[in-house]
């Protein structure tokens, strides 16, 4: 614990020299993560943190999820570029490195993921007062995939196990808000057959595939939500954001969703298109109207 504690501080003492630089990883787990199947960096998930300059932080937070179909991470353009964003709002970011899965189904598979997220989370919440974030205030934004893994962790969240003898464990994790774009939502009919095989294995239970097709997960307690999607998406279907959209609006949980009819998937912030890149301006919007920064 002391040496988690030492690294944090080491953290905000190089953030309050260089702005928005990455810091040495965080591991989420001290002695190894559970059920490892090896020791080499795939096998070792992190957070990776961009902390605000001082002069603009907000006490906000977010935890951003790459997308990549649970086989690979898209770690710049939807991870460092959008950590870079939330940092010029005066947000703190953190890029979660979780495991991954693989084709035939041998490498890591549900829960891994989640529970990479789930302690990826906690940690945020943990130590948010040496961060100097509010803990009330730490979403979490997921692409892809990652938008997929976003949305279990806001559905499939829980409150922490009290008296664990690991405090990061104490907590809930459960975000406060929550960004999702161009996510897979659905492991159904519109499904992505690759984030469903790489998640759950060739050969999934049909259980697992209604756990986990997050729409039908929705409660009162789903954060409120962000999404963008454009309608030309190929790969993630945009009926994956709006079965989420309209399961929130049945549960009364605040959401807003943009749909752009041109664009590609795995854009990221789009930024050599004039039009779908302003995407990113609806999204400060909504992050101000809900008093983040």
């Amino acid at each position: 614990m002391t040496t988690k504690l030492n690294l944090l501080f080491m953290i905000l003492l190089w953030n309050s020299l260089v702005w928005a630089q990455p810091t040495p990883p965080i591991p989420l787990y001290a002695n190894g993560a559970p059920d490892a199947m090896g020791n080499e960096d795939k096998d070792k998930p992190f957070l990776l943190p961009y902390l605000a300059p001082k002069e603009l932080a907000t006490g906000s937070a977010v935890m951003i999820c790459p997308g990549g179909g649970y086989a690979m991470l898209a770690m710049d353009h939807e991870g460092k570029q959008i950590a870079e964003w939330f940092n010029a709002l005066g947000i703190h970011a953190f890029i979660l490195q979780y495991r991954l899965g693989s084709w035939d189904g041998s490498g890591y598979k549900h829960p891994t993921m989640l529970n990479d997220a789930k302690r990826g989370f906690r940690l945020i919440r943990t130590y948010a007062q040496e961060f100097g974030i509010d803990p009330n205030k730490i979403g979490v934004m997921g692409f892809s995939a990652g938008g997929h893994l976003a949305s279990t962790l806001a559905t499939h969240f829980d409150d922490g196990t009290p008296n664990d003898e690991d405090v990061i464990e104490r907590v809930s994790c459960l975000p406060n808000f929550l960004v999702l774009a161009y996510p897979v939502i659905s492991f159904d009919e519109y499904a992505h057959g690759g984030s469903r095989r790489f998640l759950l294995g060739p050969t999934p239970s049909m259980k697992d595939v209604q756990d986990l097709s997050n729409h039908k997960q929705v409660s009162v307690l789903t954060p409120p939500t962000f999404l963008f999607h454009t309608n030309e998406d190929s790969g993630v279907l945009p009926e994956n954001s709006v079965l989420f959209y309209l399961a929130l609006r049945q549960k009364g949980v605040p959401a807003e969703i943009h749909i752009y009819e041109k664009g590609r998937h795995g854009v990221g912030f789009a930024p050599d298109d004039p039009v779908l890149s302003t995407w990113k301006d609806r999204l400060k919007d909504w992050l101000k109207n809900r008093g983040l920064f």
